[in-house]
C-alpha cells in the first residue's frame, strides 16, 4: 500500500486500494450505510424501519413466537429486540398475548396492519437482497454468508472478551483483595 509523502497531492477515490482487510471493511461500511438509507426510506413509505419489518416478517412466519425466539433467530441481545417490539406494538403492528400455559411467557402476533407491512416487498431491504442474491449461484451466497457470520461472531467475541477483561470476576477480585498467608517454612 502506498503512503502519502509530504508535499505530494494525494488522489483518492472509492476505488483507491487500501489492502485486503481495509478494502473489505470499506465494503461493509458502505453496505451498512446503504442499509440505513433504505431503512430510512422504508420508514417514510411503510412506517417501519428495515429491522422492524424483519421482526414483523419473522412473527408472521412464526405466529406466537416469544421475544426470546426472535432474539435467537436474529442473533441479537433480548434487550435490543425489546426496543423493536415495543415500537411495533405501540404503533399497532404487533400484538402481545400472555401464554395461557406459562404466565411468564408472552406470545407475539402481527396485527392486520402489521401483516400488510410484512407482505409489502417493493422498496424494502428484502426485495433488494432477493434481487441481488438471485444473481449468484447458491454456493457463492453460502460462502458469503459464512464469511459474514464468521466476522459477526468474531466481532461479538472481541466485545465479550473486552468486557470480561475490563470487569474482573467477583472471585478474582476477592482473591486479589484477600490478605495472603505467610508461607510455612
Amino acid at each position: 500500500m502506498a503512503t502519502r509523502k509530504e508535499g505530494m497531492r494525494s488522489e483518492v477515490s472509492a476505488e483507491t486500494p487500501l489492502g485486503d482487510v481495509l478494502d473489505f471493511m470499506k465494503l461493509l461500511w458502505g453496505l451498512d450505510h446503504n442499509l440505513q438509507r433504505v431503512s430510512k426510506a422504508m420508514t417514510g413509505k411503510l412506517g417501519v424501519t428495515g429491522p422492524q419489518r424483519l421482526v414483523l416478517r419473522i412473527v408472521a412466519l412464526f405466529p406466537d413466537i416469544p421475544a426470546g425466539g426472535i432474539a435467537s433467530v436474529l442473533r441479537l441481545h433480548p434487550s435490543s429486540v425489546t426496543v423493536l417490539l415495543n415500537r411495533l406494538e405501540s404503533e399497532g403492528f404487533l400484538a402481545r398475548k400472555q401464554d395461557p400455559g406459562d404466565a411468564r411467557r408472552i406470545k407475539l402476533r402481527v396485527t392486520a396492519r402489521g401483516q400488510r407491512v410484512a407482505s409489502q416487498t417493493q422498496g424494502t431491504v428484502e426485495s433488494v437482497m432477493k434481487t441481488v442474491l438471485s444473481r449468484f449461484p447458491p454456493e457463492t451466497v453460502r460462502a458469503a454468508g459464512e464469511v459474514l457470520a464468521a466476522i459477526g461472531a468474531e466481532l461479538a467475541a472481541s466485545v465479550d472478551k473486552g468486557a470480561s477483561a475490563a470487569v474482573p470476576s467477583k472471585a478474582s477480585a476477592l482473591r486479589k483483595a484477600a490478605p495472603r498467608k505467610a508461607a510455612k517454612k
